[in-house]
């Protein structure tokens, strides 16, 4: 192997690994409540009164950093599927004496929302993991009032993330393709308002309104 191919290998090795690096670093990029929150209240137009869900809230900050935007006169509902993060949700929601947050449990095919309650509601890295998504996206749509916005914030498939059991199957790895989830959100009677693509953490945003 003479020296010109051997540095040519070296330079195609290097940068693959450079590739590589920039590619975890793009899947794994982190964000945070006071990136997106705001970002998120002005697209969805957000005022003092506005009443906000946070669907699959985890450990709260993302609905908590919604409290700061809504004000006192406004409310917030988290919503959790898993039983110790409920737990850790009220026990936070008590420490800091928040009491227009409510936290809800919600179901598979349910957010146990009451009927209308919403004017904007958010589910961030959550719309991949429904295993019901149709019925629901139907769930949604009935506790969003007439003119309320849902907001979808959630990143392309990729098989470095592996599968999510339980899904649909025609959801392909790890993520959700754009198309899927307005396809599925438009069937459930919500128009899609506004796509913004260069979302913090490499996600994308897509927005909805029910007319």
């Amino acid at each position: 192997m003479n020296r010109k191919t051997k540095t040519n290998r070296w330079f195609l090795f290097a940068l693959s690994c450079a590739a590589a690096v920039t590619l975890a670093f793009a899947l794994h990029a982190k964000a945070s409540a006071a990136d997106e929150i705001p970002k998120l209240a002005a697209l969805m137009e957000w005022k003092p009164g506005t009443v906000v869900a946070d669907i699959g809230a985890g450990d709260g900050s993302y609905a908590f950093a919604a409290v700061e935007q809504v004000g006192a006169v406004g409310r917030v509902f988290a919503t959790e599927i898993d039983a110790e993060k409920l737990k850790t949700l009220r026990a936070e929601v008590k420490n800091r004496d928040l009491q227009n947050v409510a936290v809800v449990e919600s179901g598979e095919t349910e957010t146990n929302l009451p009927p209308l309650c919403c004017d904007a509601i958010f589910l961030r890295r959550v719309y991949h993991h429904l295993t019901k998504p149709l019925e629901f996206d139907a769930s949604l749509v009935r506790s969003l009032k007439p003119g309320g916005k849902l907001a979808v914030i959630d990143f392309p498939p990729h098989p470095e993330y592996g599968k999510v059991k339980g899904v649909p199957k025609d959801r392909e790895d790890h993520g959700i393709q754009q198309k899927t989830l307005i396809d599925e959100l438009t069937t459930a009677g919500l128009q899609m308002e506004k796509i913004v693509d260069d979302w913090p953490a490499n996600n994308y945003c897509v927005v909805f309104v029910k007319k």
